[in-house]
This record gives C-alpha cells, sequence and structure tokens, in this order.
C-alpha cells in the first residue's frame, strides 16, 4: 500500500502532465511491477546498506524535479536533444523523463555497485510495455525514446558520460533530492560508525531545495541548510552531478547556511 507522502507525489505529478503524458503517468503510478521495485529498492538501500531513501517517494521526488526543470527550460526557449535532432516534440521529453525518473534507482534491489547499470537491464520490458500503451503501433518513436530513457538511467550516477540533454535534467534532479527528510529513517537506525557516515549527517542538515527561473540562467537551484555540514552535500553530491550534466550552462546554484548570506557556486 502506498503511504500517505507516496500519494501527495502522484497528485503533484498529475497536475504537471496532459495529453500522452498523463496518460502514462496514470498508468505507471498505479503499475504493481513498478511499485514493488521500488520498495524492493528501498528495503535493500535501507535496511540492508544503511543507506539514504532510493524508493518510491525518492524517485517520485526525481520525477517532479525533472518535469520542472525541463518545463522551465521550455519557457526558456531552450529545447530538448528530441527536438534538437528532430526526432521527437517536447512531450516526448517529458515521457522519456517520467518513466526514467520512475526507474533510475530500481537497480538498488541488487545493491549499490553498478546499479545504474542494473536498473537499465531490469527496465528494458516495463519501458517497452509503457510505451506501447501511448504510443501503440510506432515502433521508430517507441525505440528512440527507450534508448534514450536507458541512456538516463545509465548516466543519472555521472559515472559514464551522458550527452542528452534529457539524459543531463535526471541528472542534476536526482541530486537536487537531498532535503533532510531523504537521510530520516538511515539517521533513526543505529549502526556503528563507518567511513561515509559524513553523507547522512550533511544530508540531514539540508532544510530546503528549491527549482525557479533563473535571472542570469535558465534555472536557478537554491539549498538552505540549518549547519555548515551542509555545504558537503553541495560541494560532494549536488555539484559533480551539475559538473558532469549537460544542462550545467543554463544552471545558476546558490546555498545558504542559517541565515548567512547566499554562497554562489555557478
Amino acid at each position: 500500500m502506498k503511504s500517505p507522502l507516496e500519494q501527495a507525489l502522484d497528485e503533484k505529478i498529475l497536475e504537471l502532465t496532459s495529453g500522452r503524458l498523463r496518460q502514462l503517468a496514470l498508468l505507471a503510478l498505479k503499475d504493481e511491477e513498478i511499485q514493488y521495485m521500488q520498495d524492493y529498492a528501498n528495503t535493500v538501500s535501507i535496511k540492508r546498506l544503511h543507506y539514504n531513501d532510493h524508493g518510491p517517494v525518492h524517485m517520485r521526488k526525481v520525477v517532479l524535479n525533472t518535469l520542472s526543470m525541463a518545463g522551465i527550460l521550455n519557457e526558456a526557449g531552450i529545447a530538448l536533444s528530441l527536438e534538437r535532432e528532430e526526432t521527437g516534440n517536447f512531450e516526448d521529453s517529458r515521457v522519456v523523463l517520467f518513466l526514467a525518473g520512475m526507474l533510475h534507482d530500481v537497480g538498488m534491489s541488487i545493491g549499490r555497485e553498478d546499479h545504474e547499470y542494473a536498473g537499465a537491464y531490469m527496465s528494458v520490458s516495463l519501458v517497452e510495455r509503457m510505451l506501447k500503451t501511448v504510443y501503440g503501433p510506432d515502433m521508430q518513436k517507441r525505440v528512440i525514446l527507450r534508448s534514450l530513457i536507458l541512456e538516463c538511467i545509465l548516466g543519472h550516477m555521472a559515472a559514464r558520460h551522458a550527452d542528452s540533454l534529457e539524459s543531463g535534467v535526471l541528472l542534476v534532479a536526482d541530486g537536487c533530492d537531498m532535503e533532510k527528510g531523504r537521510a530520516r529513517i538511515p539517521m533513526l537506525i543505529k549502526t556503528a560508525s563507518r567511513a561515509g557516515d559524513i553523507h547522512k549527517y550533511s544530508a540531514a542538515s539540508i532544510e530546503k531545495v528549491t527549482i525557479t527561473k533563473g535571472t542570469e540562467k535558465a534555472i536557478n537551484i537554491s539549498v538552505t541548510m540549518d549547519t555548515d555540514v551542509g555545504f558537503f552535500q553541495v560541494e560532494e553530491v549536488l555539484m559533480p552531478k551539475i559538473e558532469a550534466s549537460s544542462i550545467k550552462p543554463y544552471i545558476e546554484l546558490f546555498a545558504t547556511s542559517r541565515g548567512g548570506d547566499p554562497k554562489r557556486y555557478l
């Protein structure tokens, strides 16, 4: 059964959809296979590996981030790769971002190492099934979108260079989900101290990440935190993803701690 937070996120996602994307979202958000894959990925992430949320809530938040950023870029007149390459339109790009966001971390159900590759492999048949529901017999479009969705999933850790603007959007959208709620459960689970604990403690200090229209560049990302340890999340988690992203030229990034002056990174 979905949590109240998952249900609330579903409603927010549906508010941003129309046309084919809405048709797809209505199916995917209630698809049992997707739900079970997300749930088990989270079980492995939190209970076995003691990482933060990599499940249905996180993946829905990433979907919201991708749709928000894609919308801002579109309003600024910045076409994504499908439009630039004349292989699709903006609606197709939104379909790609939705499915990639919903599936990008399902590979965590196998383990952390190379989970983006595991996730891409696990998602192929599901992606094809979902695309058939909205694109029907248009095999060319299904092949193109499937390829782009897999590129997004494979590229979301920045370990593999991904060239499309769609993959760049997902990469940054994933990095932006670092508010303290994501680290709540790992913080409650008592484990022996280990290298890497700085990740959960720094994530617990992040109060808010907002994505809005920028003033000098298309997208403004602003991070607020209650302690300076949150700068670790910005500099070691978010910034590397932005640096590797194809949409870096369109981003301005600010971080503020305890009501101080904003620190500008981009």
